[in-house]
């Protein structure tokens, strides 16, 4: 059995999980994002709570990038402390156990190529909708990672640039699904305006100014996806994140990429979405895909 742990910008999920993919037990518990001792406090409280006797080894989940081979995060995404740390070491010094890490986006991607939605698919991209735009490009049914870990990184994409002042739009700024919930929750007058579940009560409910932002964001997605579409030409893009459980995603997505295509007539690819598998798991399950490919344990159907 292995612990799995996902650092996340609210909670600390973790799980045990078997060597074929069973996940066994979940947790969850609140997040401290004050600096390194701080979250370390988090994690260590979570593994102390395990029987490490019965645990064959950590694979965590985090936000920057990631050095697989080091253990050595760059950046820290959400957590800017967490810059030029390694995580995977502190963990392994204590506990005196073996310790894998890899970036969120990139386990998210991982879990659908291992038991998820593009694991017969030789090329693909994992597209994670969340506070950016998280995933993964599958390539010849291998992750890429490229030579500064930046494969993947379509966050950083700019969705234009301003000509004077040479400023830029990033997709991942502009694509944000927890700003286009926000934005519909305080139109409405939302107690919380994060409330997902309400605000795609009035999505589906087909409010005019709920539908009016988020077929914007639809349409972002879209035209991000054409683009990636015709540089890599994949099979198939997975449609991750929170709101991905909402089949009006998919389908608004659909629907703006044939809008794309009638109102562009030149364009002339066809992508092809899916949604992602695991949803809220899909780090966990990821993370122990790497775990498990790096070390050569993986149990292959």
């Amino acid at each position: 059995m292995y612990l799995v742990i996902d650092i996340g910008g609210t909670f600390i999920k973790y799980g045990v999980m078997s060597e074929s993919g069973k996940l066994l037990f979940r947790g969850k518990e609140g997040i401290q994002r004050s600096g390194l001792q701080e979250l370390l406090h988090d994690l260590y409280s979570i593994v102390d709570k395990q029987n490490m006797e019965q645990i064959q080894g950590i694979a965590l989940s985090c936000p920057g990038t990631v050095d697989v081979e080091t253990g050595v995060i760059y950046h820290g995404g959400s957590f800017p402390f967490l810059h030029e740390v390694n995580l995977a070491k502190l963990l392994a010094d204590r506990y005196h156990t073996d310790v894998s890490i890899e970036n969120d986006g990139k386990c998210a991607a991982m879990a659908e190529l291992w038991l998820g939605s593009v694991k017969h698919a030789k090329d693909s991209v994992v597209m994670v909708l969340g506070s950016g735009i998280g995933g993964g490009i599958i390539v010849d049914g291998k992750l890429q990672r490229g030579k500064n870990l930046s494969a993947g990184e379509i966050s950083y994409i700019m969705s234009r640039v301003d000509p004077v002042t040479k400023e830029a739009a990033y997709f991942g700024l502009e694509s944000s699904a927890v700003e286009m919930v926000k934005r519909i929750g305080e139109m409405k007058g939302l107690e919380n305006p994060a409330d997902g579940e309400a605000v795609f009560e009035y999505i589906k409910q087909q409010d005019a100014d709920a539908c009016d932002v988020f077929d914007t964001y639809c349409t972002q997605i879209a035209v991000q996806i054409m683009n990636l579409q015709y540089i890599l030409d994949p099979e198939v893009f997975a449609i991750g994140g929170g709101i991905s459980a909402q089949p009006v995603v998919l389908e608004r997505i659909q629907w703006a990429i044939e809008e794309l295509k009638r109102i562009n007539p030149l364009h002339k690819a066809s992508p092809h979405i899916t949604a992602c598998t695991f949803g809220n798991d899909a780090n966990l399950y990821g993370a122990l895909y790497h775990f498990l490919s790096s070390r050569e344990l993986l149990i292959r159907g």
